[in-house]
């Protein structure tokens, strides 16, 4: 099978894109590039490319440490004794399952077992003075995150383990690609990545073409497409070598220092570090281009690259820039032109900059969140499996946590090394056995599915209540995006239900979906049940199941029978001892207002086991609810 790369000349189209990885490669203090967008848009073909036009660095062989000349780790017993070469920078692949010691690096057990102690260099170690890769960084596991935000802000990794005390320089680019389907990332770590680029596939059918032809072509013969695209490699390399050298001297002056912090405030970024990655990468931008001086050409390019990501957003809201803005703020700190220069093209279109009048339906009628409360914080009264990482359950048997004890297990997935080789030792042997083997128990939080069962019929609209219901829905996927859980949205409304969402980590999306749900229609209940208990059923048969919570917000006023002739109200109750039986935790939002109440809400919480709240108590500043889990009892 051929393991070679596809030519990072030969990509077509996506020029920010490619822009935003050879700025990387001429200053890599710039911080590295997210790559989001949908699949097949070639997020990873062109991260996996541009290692093959990165300039090669001085390293001696076989060092694990990628020590530069003149700055051997104090670990390192191998640039010591060698002779720095040309070597090519270093692209390592973070896997998304890595074990903290595989990332880290550990104790060398063999040395360890010969009575020495001896340092494992981890993945970080490998990445040091390259490129570290992560595909899908959005699915990394927040303990894997939480030691990437370490590195990355000290430039050096400091390993504890087994009485073993070891730091190393960690300093690398750091290029992921993410889909948002599967859910955005923290914002500590979205921070951390100096660019960002949103990526589409093409809509132009001659491109599109093009991406195909030439994706064929590598296939079939990857070494004799690689070789017609040669001259174009190396033609890249030594134009990135190039700005390299030039990069030093490239001058930025006071005055568009002055314009990076007046962008920086006028779009209400917080993270100091965007003014640092504006200067450094308008300044790159310049050397690329083989310039001396940065101008406002290389100042807007930086701003749509280094602001989107890092601005102050409000939950759910999308990071973007508003290129119109930017170009009224370059224009007017640009020095104003000569009176004879003025002319059509310098007057203001002030028609153009008012915001377009909204598109409103005939027939149905799209309710907007109304303004609640802090958001209310789900927790669970249970001990439960782990299935992925998250914030919200008590999970057994979890990858990161505190240390509970070391039980003996021969195919361990976590070895707790002290207690192995205390075994070996009590023995007398200085080899350690299978019988030796013991696992490491942790415990910690995992996530949770979040399934969303949502009235959306006509009695909705009176008294505006669907406004009130949205707002406690997007209070609820607020705690849900905070502690990482997977959420699914069933809406009911007519005359039956719908999969509006299937159990994604994409909490933007489930916000999007609801936003544009209209009201109207009559209460198809039973139906929603029914899929929502099919739904639960899927989601147990998936690869890593996560334990369920069902919130169902409903007046429940079942009007709307699953069989003709039936009573759909029963057939609500039913269902709801079928979802009962289950043992999944559920909570119940009762949205019926008004003098005369019939209750019914309260019922089928009953009929569910369930807690039942009113929106007025959901919408409670500082609420936290507590379902009582009855997972494996």
């Amino acid at each position: 099978m051929s393991t070679a790369i596809f030519p990072f000349a030969a990509i077509v189209g996506q020029s920010q894109l490619r822009t935003a990885l050879m700025l990387c490669a001429v200053d890599p203090s710039i911080g590295g590039v997210l790559i989001r967008g949908d699949k097949g848009t070639a997020k990873s073909t062109a991260a996996r490319a541009l290692a093959a036009v990165l300039p090669p660095v001085q390293r001696t062989p076989g060092c694990a440490f990628n020590c530069p000349p003149g700055g051997t780790c104090e670990h390192c017993t191998v640039c010591a004794a060698g002779t720095p070469a040309p070597s090519p920078v270093p692209f390592v692949t973070l896997p998304l399952g890595a074990t903290e010691d595989r990332v880290l690096g550990s104790l060398d057990i063999a040395q360890a077992l010969q009575g020495g102690r001896s340092f494992q260099p981890g993945l970080l170690a490998g990445a040091h003075r390259g490129v570290l890769y992560i595909d899908e960084v959005n699915l990394l596991a927040d303990h894997l995150v939480d030691v990437l935000l370490d590195v990355a802000a000290m430039g050096v990794n400091s390993v504890q383990r087994e009485g073993l005390s070891v730091s190393h320089p960690a300093r690398f680019t750091l290029v992921g690609t993410m889909n948002l389907e599967e859910g955005d990332l923290r914002p500590q770590l979205l921070d951390r990545f100096g660019l960002m680029v949103e990526v589409t596939a093409p809509r132009d059918k001659a491109e599109r073409s093009e991406v195909v032809r030439r994706r064929i072509a590598f296939e079939a013969d990857p070494a004799g497409f690689a070789a017609r695209w040669q001259d174009e490699q190396q033609a890249l390399q030594a134009r990135l070598a190039t700005a390299q050298a030039l990069l030093p001297d490239v001058a930025l002056d006071d005055a568009m220092l002055d314009l990076i912090s007046h962008l920086c405030c006028e779009f209400d970024v917080a993270s100091l570090r965007a003014d640092i990655v504006l200067h450094k990468t308008s300044r790159a931008l310049a050397a690329l281009d083989g310039r001396m001086a940065v101008t406002p050409a290389d100042l807007r390019t930086a701003a749509q690259l280094v602001l989107p990501h890092r601005r102050r957003r409000k939950p759910f809201e999308q990071p973007g820039l508003d290129d119109e803005r930017l170009d009224e703020l370059l224009r007017d700190a640009a020095p104003p032109p000569p009176a004879d220069a003025a002319g059509e093209d310098g007057q203001d279109n002030e028609e153009g900059e008012q915001e377009a009048p909204r598109a409103g339906g005939d027939e149905e009628e799209v309710f907007a969140a109304a303004a609640t409360g802090a958001a209310p914080r789900i927790a669970v009264e249970a001990q439960v499996a782990y299935g992925a990482a998250g914030r919200r359950s008590t999970a057994a048997q979890a990858p990161r946590g505190h240390a509970l004890r070391a039980v003996p297990d021969e195919q361990p997935t976590s070895i707790a090394i002290g207690a192995t080789l205390r075994s070996a030792a009590l023995r007398g042997s200085t080899t350690v056995a299978r019988a030796d083997l013991h696992q490491q128990v942790r415990a910690g939080t995992g996530a949770n599915l979040i399934l969303f069962v949502v009235d959306a019929s006509g009695s909705m609209a009176a008294q505006r209540r669907m406004e009130a219901l949205k707002g406690a829905v997007l209070n609820l996927l607020t705690d849900a995006y905070q502690r990482r859980d997977q959420v699914a949205v069933v809406a009911f409304r007519g005359q039956q239900a719908e999969l509006l969402l299937a159990p994604t980590r994409s909490v933007d999306l489930a916000e999007q979906r609801l936003r544009e749900l209209p009201t109207g229609g009559r209460t198809p209940l039973p139906h929603a049940l029914q899929l929502a208990l099919e739904a639960l059923q899927r989601a147990d048969g998936g690869g890593t199941p996560l334990p369920p919570l069902l919130v169902i917000l409903t007046d429940g006023r079942a009007n709307v029978p699953l069989a003709a002739g039936g009573d759909p109200w029963r057939e609500a109750l039913a269902l709801a001892d079928a979802l009962a039986e289950r043992r999944t935790p559920a909570l119940v939002i009762d949205t019926e207002q008004g003098y005369l109440r019939l209750g019914r809400a309260a019922q089928l919480a009953q009929a569910l086991g369930a807690d039942c709240l009113t929106l007025e108590e959901l919408s409670a500043d500082s609420l936290a609810l507590t379902v009582r889990a009855r997972l494996g009892q």
